[in-house]
C-alpha cells in the first residue's frame, strides 16, 4: 500500500491547513478531553469528502490519545476507565460496523441536541448533587459505544459521562484517553476488516498524529496552572460547542 498515493491531488496549502488545525485540536482536546473529532472534520470534509473522515479521525485519535494518557498519566482513573471499556467494546464495534453500512445525519442532530443540553443538566445534577455511580456509568458506557463507534466527535458524550461520575479536572482528560485508546483500537480493527482504510485514510490520519502529539504535552504546561473551576468551565464550553458543530456539519450536508 502506497501511503503518499492518499496525497494525491492535495496542495501544499490544504496540508498545510490540515496539519495546523491538527495542532490547534490537539492542544483544545488537551484541555478539554476531546477536539479532533469535532474539529478535523471542518478541513477534512471539503478536501476528502465525509465517507473516509470517521477512520481517519480514529487511527490519528490513536497516537492523540496516547500522548495525552502519557502527559496526564498520574491523574487516569483505571477504576472508571475499565468500567467504561468493558461495558462499550461490543456496542463501540457494533457503531464501527455499522458505520460502514449506514449514514448517521440523523443520529448526529439527535446526539448534537443532547449535548447542548447535557450542560446545563449537568449543572442542575451537580446543584442537586446528583451523581452516577459505577453502575449507572456502565449502563450509560453501554450506549456511549454505539455512539462512538459510527460517528465522529461524539467523545463529548465520554466527557460527560466522567464528569458526572464525580471526575473533575485533569482526571476527565487522562481517564477519557485510556478509554478512547481501547476503543479507537476497537473501531480500527472493524474498518481494517471492512475494508475502509485506504491508503488516503493512513495517510491524513498518520499526518494528523503525528503533528497532534506534541498539542498535548503544550496543553499539559497550560492545565497545570489552572484552577479546577476554570478547567471544568472550559470542559462545559467544549461540549456545548461540541454539540453546535455536530448539528451545523449536518445541517450543511
Amino acid at each position: 500500500m502506497n501511503i503518499l498515493a492518499g496525497f494525491a491531488d492535495i496542495s501544499l496549502g490544504q496540508l498545510v491547513l490540515v496539519g495546523g488545525m491538527a495542532l490547534l485540536a490537539s492542544i483544545v482536546g488537551g484541555l478539554a478531553g476531546y477536539g479532533t473529532g469535532a474539529l478535523m472534520p471542518l478541513v477534512l470534509v471539503p478536501l476528502v469528502g465525509a465517507e473516509p473522515v470517521v477512520p481517519i479521525i480514529a487511527i490519528s485519535a490513536i497516537f492523540t490519545n496516547i500522548s495525552r494518557f502519557v502527559a496526564y498519566f498520574r491523574y487516569a482513573d483505571r477504576r472508571r476507565a475499565l468500567i467504561v471499556i468493558a461495558a462499550a467494546a461490543l456496542t463501540t464495534a457494533l457503531g464501527a460496523y455499522g458505520y460502514t453500512r449506514l449514514t448517521s445525519a440523523g443520529a448526529a442532530l439527535v446526539i448534537g441536541s443532547m449535548l447542548i443540553l447535557s450542560v446545563p443538566l449537568r449543572r442542575l445534577a451537580k446543584h442537586r448533587d446528583i451523581r452516577i455511580g459505577d453502575a449507572g456509568l456502565g449502563i450509560s458506557a453501554v450506549g456511549y459505544g454505539a455512539v462512538v463507534g459510527g460517528t465522529s466527535g461524539s467523545g463529548v458524550i465520554l466527557l460527560s459521562l466522567l464528569m458526572a461520575s464525580g471526575l473533575e479536572g485533569a482526571a476527565v482528560i487522562a481517564t477519557d484517553a485510556v478509554i478512547s485508546v481501547v476503543t479507537g483500537l476497537i473501531k480500527i480493527s472493524v474498518f481494517g476488516i471492512a475494508g475502509v482504510v485506504t491508503p488516503q485514510v493512513l495517510a491524513f490520519a498518520l499526518l494528523i498524529g503525528a503533528i497532534a502529539i506534541p498539542g498535548a504535552f503544550l496543553a499539559k504546561a497550560f492545565i497545570e496552572r489552572m484552577p479546577v473551576h476554570i478547567h471544568t468551565a472550559i470542559l462545559d464550553a467544549a461540549v456545548m460547542v461540541g454539540g453546535v458543530v455536530m448539528i451545523t456539519a449536518v445541517l450543511r450536508h
